[in-house]
């Protein structure tokens, strides 16, 4: 028994100091769900700064585009006026800004393609994020549980608590027999007072019979005739 005792304060000593090693769950899942949503508005800011960097490309795209069809114009207008060579710097003039325009509908391209992938990302963070908040309180409902179930536990296995339920029981047995004893002294005190009743039912009986005793006895003494009654008659008659 003393061997049961020494294990098991020995397996308590350390779950305990599990217990206060182990870093909180609830304020580790929270920390995660929290970087989880710092990474979200992060990548949300990324999302709105590429879009923003792709309209401001696009705006650039059409300027460019719009720039060319001017040389191009206005070299027609140097070959109109027979100036070639003012056409062919209009025309150079016109290719650069065209070649300007395919490189900016390149990167218009690749950007599309960035932001395309980066609001998937940012969708499968979001649906990740709702996910651990679920598992989150989930976690931290088991744990909560755990970390009860073990304190009864301990509690209920403490010696002040057996203490406390050896009294109770204690206590139990002294109402049971105290019960007991009143219930014996009320059947007592039952029977003794039936017995009363009963022998002064017998008691009556008996007196009832005596006094009808001597009512046979006092009419039977009636009627015997007396000697000197008889003599007398006897003398008067002839």
């Amino acid at each position: 028994m003393e061997l049961m005792k020494r294990i098991q304060r020995f397996i308590r000593a350390n779950v305990n100091s599990m217990m206060g090693s182990v870093e909180d769950p609830e304020k580790i899942l929270e920390q995660a769900v929290m970087e989880m949503q710092r990474n979200l508005v992060q990548l949300r800011q990324a999302v709105a700064q590429a879009i923003a960097t792709q309209k401001r490309t696009e705006r650039q795209t059409a300027q460019a585009k719009s720039t060319a069809e001017e040389w191009y114009r206005r070299a027609q207008l140097a070959l109109q006026a027979n100036d070639e060579p003012l056409a062919r710097v209009a025309l150079t003039k016109r290719r650069a800004y065209q070649e300007t325009d395919d490189t900016l509908a390149t990167q218009i391209k690749q950007q599309n393609s960035l932001i395309a992938k980066m609001k998937q990302d940012m969708r499968s963070l979001e649906l990740k994020i709702s996910e651990a908040k679920t598992k989150k309180d989930m976690y931290i409902a088991r744990a909560r549980s755990a970390e009860a179930s073990y304190r009864l536990q301990e509690m209920l296995s403490s010696s002040s608590t057996t203490s406390s339920l050896n009294a109770f029981e204690r206590m139990e047995e002294k109402v049971l027999q105290l019960e007991a004893k009143s219930e014996a002294i009320a059947q007592l005190d039952s029977d003794d007072l039936q017995q009363q009743f009963t022998s002064l039912e017998s008691n009556n009986t008996i007196d009832g019979e005596l006094v009808a005793m001597k009512v046979q006895l006092l009419s039977a003494t009636k009627n015997i005739p007396h000697k000197g009654n008889d003599l007398n008659s006897e003398t008067t008659n002839p």
